[in-house]
């Protein structure tokens, strides 16, 4: 059976999940919108239905939507990340990588300029400080009710999620035996799957970005 059988074994969250997060969680947008979209997601998620999940409300903001499921999506992977601190080393994972075929280098563009080699748990910790930085900055993601977004708000978030799918190519190839020895595969797959339906549903990642899970893809977008 490989990786991507093994993922598909189950697709329910389980009840005794780590708590245990790498960072402190992120809270949604403040405002009576950023509430009523919380709500929305946790009645859809609540159904089981993450193909409905994933959707534009009716009526609703576009922008609202993406930062709120900027925030849920940030605090997921922090979670999922945070059960593998311990087995996510320098020792153990010197470089960031998703197989042998792809090595991520880190650069934010501002502080550090050419791409740097670092530890898989380094570059995570780097990929993490920069999303915090950009949901902390109310000209980016705005806190106040009827505030507006930048012009470039949908570039970022795509940028968001192209790093946040470096992490989970990371923990499916160099960490998945471990999460399955902490009965965290069914919760790590079922992350995922709500992860990719809606970047296809709102076609943030570019395809040659996902080819270190490919195979994982096609498998849960077939039929979308």
């Amino acid at each position: 059976m490989n990786l991507y059988e093994k993922c598909h074994q189950k697709s329910f969250f389980p009840e005794d999940m780590n708590q245990r997060t790498f960072r402190p969680k992120k809270s949604a947008p403040s405002g009576s919108k950023g509430a009523q979209l919380r709500k929305h997601i946790d009645a859809t998620l609540g159904s089981g239905n993450l193909r409905e999940a994933v959707r534009l409300p009716p009526g609703e903001d576009a922008n609202e939507w993406l930062a709120v499921n900027t925030v849920d999506f940030f605090n997921q992977v922090n979670l999922l990340y945070g059960t593998l601190t311990e087995f996510c080393t320098p020792e153990n994972c010197p470089t960031m990588t998703a197989g042998p075929k792809y090595e991520y280098r880190w650069a934010d563009g501002v502080q550090i300029k050419k791409p740097i080699e670092v530890s898989a748990p380094k570059y995570v910790e780097y990929l993490m400080d920069w999303i915090e930085a950009q949901l902390d900055d109310e000209s980016i993601f705005p806190q106040k009710l009827g505030a507006p977004f930048p012009p470039n708000f949908r570039e970022v978030v795509k940028t968001i999620f192209k790093r946040l799918f470096r992490v989970y190519a990371h923990i499916y190839h160099s960490h998945f035996q471990k999460i399955v020895s902490l009965k965290e595969e069914a919760h790590l797959n079922t992350c995922f799957k709500h992860f990719i339906l809606f970047t296809c549903e709102f076609v943030l990642i570019d395809r040659k970005e996902l080819a270190p899970l490919q195979e994982l893809i096609e498998s849960i977008i077939v039929p979308y």
